[in-house]
Order: structure tokens, then C-alpha cells, then sequence
């Protein structure tokens, strides 16, 4: 099927050194560009982010440090990005949260213009979101073939999800999973320790400020400390556990904090 252009699209996407708009950098980005006539041309360049790439990162996207050392940074190509980028409307995948406010922030850092108040925004993420339901409702039908009547009802939705936690361990059983990076966590098995492993296997906190990274360790879910092991940061910085005991985090949250600085001080 050909798209139906009035302007050219550019499909792109970003490697990143995380996820945090303010802060981050790109290290890859490769576009699609697709003309009104349907033909394409395509652009992937790896970028200097000129700050380090943390290896939680890298073992997600297989770019590190080194790859990136003898790259430009993104102010020595954007005039470059802009001139190709020129007259295209943009699409991807998760581009509104995340690709094109990053993307904004690096043209900004580089003082070069890059308006998209003209452009068209397509997100792919959003249509599977408004087509694929990911409520009860739509899970009860996906996985029972029943609709569910009185939804929203406490009643009628505990014992819908009832019958949809069976059928997925019907439908899944012995399968394994993977996490978004592609690495095997674990299979499904009809067992509640297990899929109580699967689905809750890196929060460190019920509000997921804090998780595990892949060595096992409790580190920073958010703000400047993202991807920091927490027993290091508290350890460096006293002032940062005061501070999230005087701030709107949940209680919960506070308990795990002071759980972990208790150890750190216990094991010096």
C-alpha cells in the first residue's frame, strides 16, 4: 500500500543516553524520509553526546562510549538534520512523549530552528493504543470471548480479571518472556511466585522510584539520579535522602529509602 502524501514523511527514531527529556542526548538517529511519489531515502548516523552513556543504556541499544567517541555532536549535524528534515511531516513510534521533544531539546541546545507546530505528528504507538484497547473490557474479550457486562462495577471487574488471569496462563503456560530489550526474564508457568517474579521483578518501591538494574541493584527510577545506585548517591549525598523524606513521595517509598540507608550504614 502506497501512504497518501501531501508532503513527505520522515518515519524516524532515537538511541538515546536515557530517557529523561531535560538531560539526555542522542547517540543514533535514523530517519526514513518517504516522498509524495513514494520513494524513500534513508539517513542513520551515529552522534558524540558529549556526556557518558550509562551501561544499563548501553546493554539495552549495544552503543557505548567508544562507539560514539569520534562522532560529531548534534550541533555539528543539525543544520545538516534541518535542511533534510525540511518540508516533512514526522512519524514513529512513541514520537509525541518522547522522540520529538527530545529531538526539540538538541535543536535547541544547538540554537538552530526546528519548528513542528507546522508539521503533521504521526504516532504509530497511539493508533495500536486507540485500536488495541488495553482496558478490562478489552482484555476480558481478547482472552474470555465474553463481553463484560457492568464493568467498572468492583464486583463484576475482580471476577473478570479472575477469569482473565486463568486464561492467559492457559493461553501462555510454558512460553517464555521477554523484556523490551529482547532478554529472557523467565516463562510462564501456573505458578504465583513466578508471575509474581515476571511482572514485579525490578520495583524496589511500589511507586517505582526506585528499581533494580540488571546487576541486581537498587538504583534511582527518576530526576537526576536516574540509573544511580541508591546505598551510592545517599552515601555522597546525605542531603538527597532528607530531601525525599520532606517530599511528596508515598510512604512507602520512604520506607524502602530508609531501608536501604540503614544497610549502607550498617555495612560500613
Amino acid at each position: 500500500m502506497k501512504l497518501n502524501l501531501k508532503n513527505p514523511i520522515a518515519f524516524f527514531d532515537l538511541e538515546t543516553t536515557g530517557t529523561n527529556i531535560a538531560h539526555d542526548r542522542i547517540v543514533e538517529i535514523s530517519i526514513v524520509k518517504v516522498l509524495v511519489n513514494g520513494e524513500t531515502e534513508i539517513k542513520t548516523r551515529k552522534i558524540n553526546p558529549t556526556i557518558p552513556i550509562p551501561t544499563e543504556t548501553s546493554l539495552i541499544h549495544g552503543i557505548y562510549d567508544e562507539d560514539v567517541k569520534d562522532e560529531p555532536n548534534f550541533k555539528q549535524i543539525a543544520k545538516s538534520l534541518v535542511s533534510f528534515l525540511e518540508g516533512c511531516d514526522l512519524a514513529g513510534y512513541n514520537i509525541l512523549k518522547f522522540d520529538v521533544p527530545l529531538l526539540v531539546e538538541e535543536f535547541l541546545r544547538a540554537n538552530v530552528d526546528f519548528e513542528v507546530s507546522q508539521r503533521k505528528l504521526v504516532d504509530a504507538q497511539k493508533i495500536f493504543f486507540l485500536m488495541e484497547k488495553r482496558n478490562l473490557s478489552s482484555a476480558y474479550k481478547f482472552y474470555c470471548g465474553k463481553k463484560l457486562e457492568g464493568a467498572h462495577s468492583a464486583e463484576a471487574d475482580t471476577l473478570a480479571t479472575f477469569e482473565v488471569l486463568k486464561s492467559q496462563i492457559e493461553m501462555y503456560n510454558g512460553q517464555t518472556v521477554e523484556d523490551l530489550s529482547g532478554k529472557e526474564i523467565g516463562t510462564i508457568e501456573n505458578d504465583m511466585k513466578v508471575l509474581h517474579e515476571l511482572t514485579n521483578r525490578k520495583m524496589v518501591d511500589l511507586a517505582g522510584r526506585m528499581v533494580f538494574n540488571d546487576k541486581g541493584e537498587e538504583v534511582f527510577n527518576f530526576g537526576k539520579h536516574k540509573g544511580k545506585p541508591v546505598g551510592q548517591v545517599l552515601s555522597s549525598e546525605p542531603s538527597f535522602y532528607d530531601w525525599m523524606m520532606k517530599g511528596d513521595f508515598p510512604l512507602d517509598t520512604k520506607r524502602r529509602l530508609t531501608e536501604i540507608k540503614l544497610r549502607a550504614f550498617n555495612s560500613r
